[in-house]
């Protein structure tokens, strides 16, 4: 792979709320760095409440109005985190851009597809209405809309969810940002529909050279859609390498926990899957866990990891880094770790 250079470069970034009661604040994301190179594909991984919604929003300045953030985000080499508003608005759609999860959240009922991203054209390249308007139809028809002139004419109720999704992943990309943040953008829809719109965001990195940070929890999709994968759970980091490195040979019990539930590619007789026991921490746990916040689910946990956070270990010099006291000890077979039913 030719090298690239870095786009976003993520330094120790926090994220915490104010708390009633004994807590001060509640951190809802401790310790995350990352980068994101051209034109490549970082998956953000891990179950409900493991914070990655709440980082891409950050990344995007649109964190939620009680959140304190600290640490650094850097677009190459324009320092984001504690930037105001308005700075941020003179980079959406033009340098960065975000595709959310429900596209009627972004889509207005009353205007027509075309119109709206015509109007995304406009704000951003100054163009008159009717090269806004070929310019909305052509990003339509990139992202494979049949008959884009006519469906441009179309409101956003006339459209599929898969066609919205579509129109949505047209409007983030239709001035060509070098950076699309992807949230969970596949939700609600059908496998097969998953695949096309995953597709889109795919041939459009190809065609743009745009980079993309993918907000996911299914690892199958993950598997074929990123470059690189980082695994995160409640609000930390458990693990993070090339995708071939983190999915085939985990070294954090909470991502061989991810995989050993995964349904096998043969037909079993059994068809019980193992999964992880308990559950992730509320937010209110959050500000008074120390150690690894894994630790109370994970089977190979010692009073170490429960009063010590772990440091990153570099396996073997290579960029695959894991956060755990115990990673030398994680089997290669995911499934040799979790007993079916999560019964640890």
């Amino acid at each position: 792979m030719t090298d690239r250079s870095t786009l976003l470069s993520v330094r120790d970034l926090r994220v915490s709320f104010p708390a009633d009661g004994r807590d001060a604040e509640v951190t809802a994301v401790r310790g995350l760095s990352f980068d994101v190179r051209e034109g490549e594909a970082l998956a953000l991984v891990g179950e409900s409440g493991a914070g990655k919604s709440l980082t891409a929003r950050v990344l995007l300045g649109m964190a939620p109005p009680r959140a304190v953030a600290g640490g650094s985000v850097r677009l190459r080499d324009l320092e984001l985190l504690g930037a105001p508003r308005s700075s941020y608005a003179r980079l959406w759609g033009r340098r960065i851009a975000l595709v959310p999860q429900d596209a009627l959240s972004v889509l207005s009922p009353v205007h027509t597809v075309g119109d709206q991203l015509a109007a995304a054209v406009r704000s951003v390249r100054g163009l008159g209405r009717r090269e806004a308007r070929h310019a909305a139809v052509a990003a339509l028809d990139r992202v494979g809309i049949a008959d884009a002139a006519r469906r441009a004419s179309a409101y956003p109720h006339e459209f599929s969810g898969g066609m919205r999704q579509r129109a949505v992943i047209a409007m983030a990309t239709v001035n060509e940002p070098e950076l699309v943040v992807a949230d969970e953008p596949t939700t609600a829809l059908d496998p097969a529909v998953q695949e096309q719109v995953l597709g889109v965001l795919a041939s459009l990195r190809e065609t743009t050279g745009a980079a993309l940070v993918l907000v996911a929890h299914d690892l199958d999709v993950v598997a074929r859609h990123a470059d690189r994968i980082l695994v995160m759970y409640a609000g930390s980091p458990m693990e993070s390498g090339t995708a071939e490195q983190v999915l085939t040979r985990p070294r954090n019990p909470y991502t061989a926990g991810l995989l050993a539930s995964l349904p096998p590619d043969r037909p079993v007789t059994d068809r019980r899957l193992p999964s992880i026991g308990g559950a992730p921490p509320p937010p209110s746990e959050l500000s008074w866990l120390t150690g690894c916040r894994f630790a109370p689910r994970c089977p190979l946990a010692g009073e170490r990891c429960r009063t010590h956070e772990p440091e990153p270990v570099a396996t073997a010099g290579t960029e695959h880094l894991v956060f755990c006291h115990h990673w030398t000890d994680v089997p290669d077979s995911a499934r040799d770790l979790f007993p079916l039913n999560g019964a640890a």
